[in-house]
């Protein structure tokens, strides 16, 4: 029987939001937690293996306001409902929600039970004086600009977008006897917020006391082996996203850049099948890699802006190279951008001309390689999902 606190960990079954899930609920039952992690069945195996609890199945976890993310396979009340006989059989002393579904959190809040949220990104607040959240934009410069973006946020709040989806959120916790909800921020505890990521990708601002920047929580599910491409040449690892880049746009321009260039390549699929078209010489592709086997070994990280990717890379002191496919992936890669580790190419000048040079740029520079090593002397000494963990346990409490 354990002796530590009761914890539910709920989260939609996207790997980026999972992973961090079940690393923080293993670091948890470290410390003598009764652990049980609500997440899609994909991820069953993987709890059995590291000898966590698993809820009954839940796939089913909504994302408020947005019917068309690919986490959302049910009505949100419906979610919540789902999970509320579980919730009280399990009678945990602290939920802990994904940041991108409001199910656990909603679900705790009927229960009565203190709830917790784990971010697995760079956090998604606006700050004063910084730019509007997922536009990849810089910060300011000078004051001129701060009055800019601060001026900007005061315009966002007019338009209609974020009104809609706060409307129908609000929608879904009257369903279910709750109060409305008047921030646009609805899955952010206000008790406790653990942003997974690095600070250094963080940009500067004034921290609510409830809002905790722990690291990144990684977990490898896979030690499979793979071959690299042969010779010494520097190795540049390629990880399209596999929801965000249906058509491997990034893969695809990548091979075409580095194709003739003095590295090798190793392109992950993700789990997506095989690639339909040419391999050059140099590169291998592999349906599925372990980011823990192949990131130590990379000179450069090529991704879509996946925080999950992102993590790891820097973690390994290998610089990255984004071009985004969504709005949050252009957040992670002006942050990337920002910090000095790493370069980002727009969406729209995804061609093998842009990745070429900026690729080059990323090898020849040693000021990336140097950054990005110092971010991960940085990770080596402070274990995301461990600090977590710890902050999780003391909740609790």
């Amino acid at each position: 029987m354990s002796e530590g606190p009761r914890v539910l960990v709920g989260a939609v079954g996207l790997a980026g939001h999972a992973l961090p899930a079940i690393a923080l609920a293993r670091a948890l039952g470290d410390r003598g937690a009764g652990v049980v992690v609500a997440t899609s069945e994909r991820w069953r195996p993987l709890l059995a293996e590291l000898g966590l609890g698993a809820a009954p199945r839940s796939d089913y976890f909504a994302v408020p306001g947005d019917e068309q993310h690919p986490g959302k396979d049910a009505a949100l009340a419906a979610s919540v409902r789902g999970l509320l006989p579980m919730l009280r059989e399990a009678k945990p002393d602290v939920v802990v929600s994904d940041g991108l579904t409001a199910a656990p959190a909603l679900a705790a809040e009927i229960a009565r039970v203190p709830c917790a949220t784990l971010f697995p990104e760079v956090y998604p607040v606006h700050g004063s004086r910084l730019p509007p959240f997922a536009s990849g934009l810089y910060p300011p410069r000078t004051p001129v600009g701060a009055a800019a973006w601060s001026a900007g946020q005061r315009l966002r709040r007019l338009l209609p977008a974020p009104r809609v989806q706060r409307r129908a959120f609000n929608r879904e916790r009257e369903e279910l006897g709750l109060e409305p909800e008047p921030g646009f921020h609805g899955t952010l505890s206000d008790d406790l917020t653990l942003v997974a990521t690095f600070p250094q990708l963080e940009y500067p601002r004034r921290w609510p006391g409830h809002v905790h920047v722990t690291g990144p929580m990684m977990l490898d599910p896979s030690d499979v082996e793979v071959e690299l491409p042969g010779g010494d040449e520097p190795l540049v690892v390629v990880a399209s996203s596999t929801v965000k880049d249906v058509e491997r746009r990034l893969v695809r321009a990548t091979l075409e850049a580095l194709a003739d260039e003095p590295v090798r390549v190793l392109v992950t699929m993700g789990g997506a099948g095989e690639l339909n078209g040419p391999v050059p010489a140099n590169a291998v592709v592999a349906d599925w890699v372990s980011y823990g086997r192949v990131m130590p070994l990379a000179s450069a990280v090529v991704c879509n802006g996946n925080h999950g990717t992102v993590a790891w890379a820097l973690a390994h002191g290998a610089p990255v190279l984004v071009s985004p496919a969504m709005a949050d992936d252009a957040e992670h890669g002006a942050r990337v951008g920002w910090s000095g580790a790493g370069l980002m190419v727009p969406g729209w000048l995804l061609r093998p001309g842009p990745v070429r040079l900026a690729m080059r740029q990323l090898l020849d520079d040693p000021a990336f390689r140097v950054r990005a090593r110092e971010i991960a002397a940085w990770s080596s000494a402070n274990d995301g999902a461990a600090r977590g963990a710890e902050l999780v346990e003391g909740f609790a409490r």
